[in-house]
This record gives structure tokens, sequence and C-alpha cells, in this order.
């Protein structure tokens, strides 16, 4: 493993972290709000988020886009297994190539990799499987699983 493989991380206070609390939350927070929640100046909130983000404990912000809203009401992750590991990085770059195809991650287990794919119904995920996805060179077998309902997604704990 090389010197550069080995993420560090950074040492972060008490008011870094009631920081990352309060943003995580909602990203849109006004900095002088966050400023009178954490009893500092709003330059010091400043300073601190981008501090955070130089550091990468965080990156950007974002409008997250509900699927279901769009009229994408089917969720999948799928399981792929490519015939030699080895080809991870072309097959992650073919992925990209398929808009409803959310994530990717490679992978330890039963499969090489594991892709989260959104569609707007049962038969479009077929499609997207048989047309778009088993078409990728290296890809040798799927298994997909449908997901009926999403119970919670949370960002990681803020100490």
């Amino acid at each position: 493993m090389k010197k550069n493989d080995i993420e560090c991380s950074p040492k972060l206070d008490e008011l870094d972290e009631k920081i990352l609390c309060i943003i995580t939350k909602n990203a849109r927070t006004p900095f002088l709000e966050v400023a009178r929640e954490c009893g500092v100046s709003g330059a010091a909130i400043h300073q601190r988020v981008q501090r955070l983000l130089n550091l990468g404990v965080i990156s950007g912000s974002e409008f997250v886009v509900d699927p279901l809203k769009m009229g994408y009401n089917t969720c999948a992750y799928i399981g792929v297994t490519l015939g030699r590991a080895k080809d991870h990085k072309q097959v992650a770059e073919s992925l990209k190539n398929i808009p409803e195809v959310v994530e990717c991650h490679y992978t330890t287990g039963p499969f090489t990799m594991i892709v989260k794919v959104v569609a707007k119904n049962n038969n479009h995920l077929k499609n997207i499987i048989d047309d778009e996805l088993q078409e990728i060179e290296g890809i040798s077998q799927t298994q997909t699983f449908v997901s009926l309902e999403i119970d919670f997604k949370r960002q990681i704990p803020i100490k």
C-alpha cells in the first residue's frame, strides 16, 4: 500500500463537530445562523467551513432530487459479477454512460460490483438490464434486488 492510499482523519474540535451537525441537516443554513447557534462570529464559521472543505471532510453542497417526484418509481440494487475483477474500472466507466445508474461500488463478497439503479417502472428496469447493463463487455452475470421502500437514509453521525 502506498503512503497516499492511506487517508488520515483530520483533528476536529467541538466547534467543527457542531458546525457539521448543523450544516449536514441543512446545507442552506446561512452562516450567520450557524454562528448564532455556535456562539461565534460569521467570519469564524466561514473560515471553519472553508477549512473543512480544504481538508476534504465535506465537499460542496447540492440539491437532492427526489426520484419518486420525477417519476422514477423503481429502485434496484444490482449485484454484478465480472469475468475478471481487475476490469472493474473499465466496467465502471461504461456504467457511467447509463444515466439511471446512480451509484456504483467495487465490493468484496459474491459480487464484484453493486450498482444502484433508478427506473420509471419494472419494465424500464428490465430494459436497462437487458439492453444496456448486460451488454457491457466484462459483465458475466447480474442479480437484481428491487427496493420496496426506503425506511431511512442518513449522514454518518457527528460525535
